[in-house]
């Protein structure tokens, strides 16, 4: 089932003051809010289709490493996707605003499941080292290199070892990164107003 994105902003009707705000140019902050909401749902997706298709997962800690792998990957998609086309200043605040962002779900959902506890340097170091051996792969105009994609499925298939990892490089690359790389990189461009103009017809 297709997950529906959210990537307009709401125009409420309910007061003037609402639509004139709806209607002003957004910081790279209020666009990484919104683009780091619906990296979240993907990731919620990718975790429900495993389990649907028979993916054991264990402990709690375990669902939130996955999701921790998955948000790394989509940042740096995001990061790579904005590199080029805003200055480095706009660039840096953009991909700190999602990283922060998404490190506060998961913090919330790991004192929801786990207790009360000191979760994010924890975090934010696992994604730090994540990003450094993302930056290390190639990334052109089609999107993320083999490489690049080939560490998200390994990445995942260690957080899988202890209960189950048969079939989980497969399942990955084949089944959830493609849809999910096809979502997130419609919305990044949507979001982000990043979307190709066509081409005019040449008349003869």
């Amino acid at each position: 089932m297709a997950i529906r994105m959210k990537t307009k902003w709401h125009r409420s009707k309910r007061s003037q003051r609402n639509m004139e705000g709806s209607r002003k140019e957004k910081t790279m902050t209020e666009l990484a809010g919104i683009i780091s909401f619906n990296i979240w749902k993907l990731t919620r997706e990718i975790y429900t289709n495993m389990e649907k298709d028979g993916f054991h997962f264990g402990e709690d800690e375990q669902v939130i490493n996955l999701f921790i792998e998955l948000i790394a990957f989509m940042v740096q998609v995001g990061d790579r996707t904005v590199y080029g086309k805003f200055d480095e200043e706009q660039r840096r605040e953009f991909v700190t605003a999602m990283a922060l962002d998404l490190t506060d779900m998961v913090e919330t959902n790991q004192r929801e499941l786990l207790g009360e506890g000191e979760y994010r340097t924890a975090i934010i170091e696992k994604l730090n080292a994540r990003f450094g051996e993302y930056s290390e792969c190639p990334y052109d105009s089609d999107g993320p290199s083999y490489e690049f994609r080939r560490l998200l499925a390994h990445s995942i298939s260690q957080v899988m070892a202890e209960t189950d990892n048969k079939w989980v490089l497969e399942q990955i690359m084949d089944i959830e990164m493609p849809k999910a790389l096809k979502n997130l990189q419609r919305m990044l461009k949507d979001v982000l107003g990043l979307k190709k103009r066509k081409k005019k017809k040449i008349e003869e």
